[in-house]
């Protein structure tokens, strides 16, 4: 299912964040894209204390805590943690691709049928030169072949910018699945989903449409760092680990309880799966993230996220 996200595999993920909050010494959360709030529901339920803001565009749940803040807007200023889970790959980005000559055009979409067809070249003067640049430093097509693909992330750049700028104090966060300028999917990611099944990509508001995130740009953009889920829920000591058999004999319905979080967790941290998500992580005012230093655009291991 397209929609199992993080959120909806364990509230282990919450916790996990609640570890990340408390120990950089904060007590907000604003989550950005965050739909019907199922993160704020959990990090409520763990700790009521908690400052909790919703960003969507949709209309508040009804049935939301009413100590969980709701708004359509982003707040101009933050002080906490600001966390934006497979928000960015929803962000229109442009899409070019290699024509049969070799010189790379824009790709046009109708979307009333989905047809695709070849606009103008990239380094034509209609078409804006940051999408050129862009193209030439993250995801360069000179030696691509016919049908190559691109897909230029300043518009998630831009928006993740705009939202990190907003920190003034604490953590910016956005998990995603994404790639890194050694391993880009070569005729693009894009993808479309109807009722949490795939279908045909088309733009005319019936369907989630996304495409992968270029986590490297994103990060240059912040100066941020990109570690992988696996690293960031080790780091924060969510982990895989079977309890003690010991313990099913002491107390066998903590053992099975233990078991039960440790299947969770085994899924969020799978590489291949939800543990190969990217974490681009940034701090401001002081606080600094309490992940191992990794290169922008890869995880602290040298993988990069899947």
């Amino acid at each position: 299912d397209h929609f199992r996200t993080s959120v909806h595999a364990s509230g282990l993920f919450a916790l996990a964040l609640l570890r990340l909050v408390r120990g950089a010494g904060l007590d907000t959360v604003v989550d950005v894209g965050a739909g019907r709030g199922e993160l704020l529901r959990h990090l409520h339920q763990l700790e009521p204390d908690l400052q909790l803001l919703g960003v969507e565009v949709a209309a508040r749940p009804a049935d939301l805590p009413a100590a969980i803040a709701w708004t359509s807007a982003l707040p101009e200023s933050v002080d906490g943690l600001v966390i934006a889970n497979e928000w960015l790959d929803n962000i229109p980005c442009h899409v070019v691709e290699v024509a049969p000559g070799g010189r790379v055009h824009v790709v046009h979409v109708d979307p009333a049928t989905g047809e695709e067809s070849l606009g103008q070249p990239l380094d034509h003067v209609t078409v804006p030169e940051s999408l050129r640049q862009w193209c030439a430093r993250w995801w360069p097509l000179d030696e691509a072949g016919p049908g190559s693909r691109a897909e230029i992330g300043t518009t998630r750049d831009a928006a993740w910018a705009d939202v990190v700028r907003r920190v003034d104090r604490g953590l910016a966060v956005a998990v995603d699945y994404g790639h890194t300028r050694g391993d880009r999917p070569p005729f693009g990611s894009l993808r479309s989903y109807r009722d949490g099944a795939e279908t045909a990509p088309l733009p005319d508001g019936s369907r989630d449409v996304t495409a992968h995130i270029a986590v490297d740009a994103i990060a240059a953009a912040v100066g941020g760092s990109v570690i992988t889920q696996r690293e960031a829920l080790h780091a924060l000591e969510v982990s895989g680990k079977r309890p003690n058999l010991d313990l099913a004999a002491a107390d066998p319905a903590g053992y099975v309880r233990r078991l039960a979080e440790a299947t969770e967790a085994t899924e969020l941290t799978a590489l291949g799966g939800l543990g190969g998500f990217c974490w681009v992580v940034s701090g401001a005012g002081g606080v600094d993230p309490p992940f191992r230093s990794a290169s922008p655009g890869i995880g602290s291991s040298g993988s990069a996220c899947e």
